[in-house]
C-alpha cells in the first residue's frame, strides 16, 4: 500500500513532480505531457518524507484507504501550517489535468461533499411518514422521504422535488428567513448533519426538513420502482426503525424539542 499525502488550504493542494519537487501547477484540460513510460506521471502527491523536505508542518485529519487497479492507497488528508499557499495548485483544476496521477485527482473527488435533502412528513396526530426503499443503500429498509440534490439545487427546493417524485405529493417546505429565495411561511426545523460512513473517505452532508400535512395528503402516488410502501409511524416507533444515522439523528432531534 502506498501512503501519500494530501494538503489543502484555502482551495489550494500541494503537488509534487515524478521527483518529489515542488509545489507545482495543475493545468486545467491538459490531456498530453512527456513520458518515460505508461507508469510516469508528471505530477502526483507528496510522501511524508517530501513534505518533510519542503519544511512544511501539518496536522493529520483523517487517512482514506482505496484501491485503484491493482494498486492500494492511503492517502493522509492533512491540514498544512502555512499562512497561503500561494504557489501551489487549485484543487479545480486538478481533477481535469490528465498528467496529475489518478490517487491525487481521486483524492479531490473524496473531498467534495455529497448533498442529501431528507424531510420529516408530520401529520396532524403527530405521527412522521417513512417509506421503506426499493433499492439505494437502504433497500428493505424504512427511510425519511429524500435523496440527493441536482446541481445547483437548494435543499429546501430538492426536499420538495423528492417528496413530488417519490411520493407524488406536493409539499410547501417553510423557508422564514428566505434562505432559497423569497421568504416562506412554514416549521423553521432544519438540522443539518455531516458524515464519513467508511474508510474511502466519502463524505455526506444532510438536510432534514419538517414539514406538517394534512391528513388529505394521504393519497400517495408511490414511484413503483423506487418506494415499495409507506407508512405512519409515532416519532419515538420512527426513532427505532429507522435505517439511515442521518434519519435517527434528525427524528431523535425532534423528538427531544417536541
Amino acid at each position: 500500500m502506498q501512503e501519500l499525502l494530501y494538503l489543502e488550504h484555502d482551495g489550494k493542494v500541494l503537488l509534487v513532480d515524478s521527483n518529489g519537487a515542488g509545489p507545482m501547477l495543475a493545468e486545467m484540460g491538459r490531456t498530453e505531457w512527456p513520458q518515460r513510460d505508461d507508469r510516469s506521471w508528471l505530477l502526483r502527491l507528496p510522501t511524508q518524507k517530501e513534505v518533510e523536505s519542503l519544511g512544511i508542518a501539518w496536522h493529520e485529519r483523517r487517512r482514506n484507504r482505496f484501491s485503484l487497479g491493482d494498486e492500494r492507497f492511503e492517502v493522509i488528508h492533512a491540514l498544512p501550517d502555512i499562512v497561503w499557499p500561494e504557489h501551489w495548485a487549485w484543487k479545480d483544476t486538478i481533477p481535469s489535468d490528465s498528467a496529475v496521477h489518478p490517487a491525487a485527482r481521486e483524492s479531490v473527488y473524496r473531498s467534495m461533499h455529497r448533498l442529501v435533502a431528507k424531510v420529516i412528513l408530520r401529520n396532524p396526530s403527530g405521527q412522521v411518514l417513512m417509506a421503506k426503499v426499493k433499492r439505494g443503500f437502504f433497500t428493505g429498509h424504512w427511510t425519511l422521504c429524500g435523496g440527493f440534490l441536482d446541481y445547483a439545487e437548494h435543499p429546501r427546493d430538492g426536499v420538495a422535488r423528492e417528496a413530488a417524485e417519490e411520493l407524488g405529493i406536493s409539499i410547501d417546505v417553510g423557508d422564514p428567513h428566505g434562505e432559497s429565495a423569497e421568504p416562506r411561511e412554514g416549521e423553521d426545523f432544519s438540522f443539518v448533519q455531516s458524515r464519513i460512513f467508511t474508510s474511502e473517505g466519502i463524505n455526506f452532508v444532510s438536510f432534514t426538513y419538517l414539514v406538517d400535512i394534512d391528513p388529505s395528503s394521504d393519497d400517495f402516488k408511490l414511484k413503483d420502482d423506487e418506494i415499495d410502501e409507506v407508512k405512519w409511524f409515532e416519532l419515538d416507533e420512527a426513532v427505532q426503525v429507522a435505517a439511515s444515522l442521518f434519519d435517527l439523528d434528525a427524528l431523535s432531534q425532534l423528538m427531544e424539542g417536541r
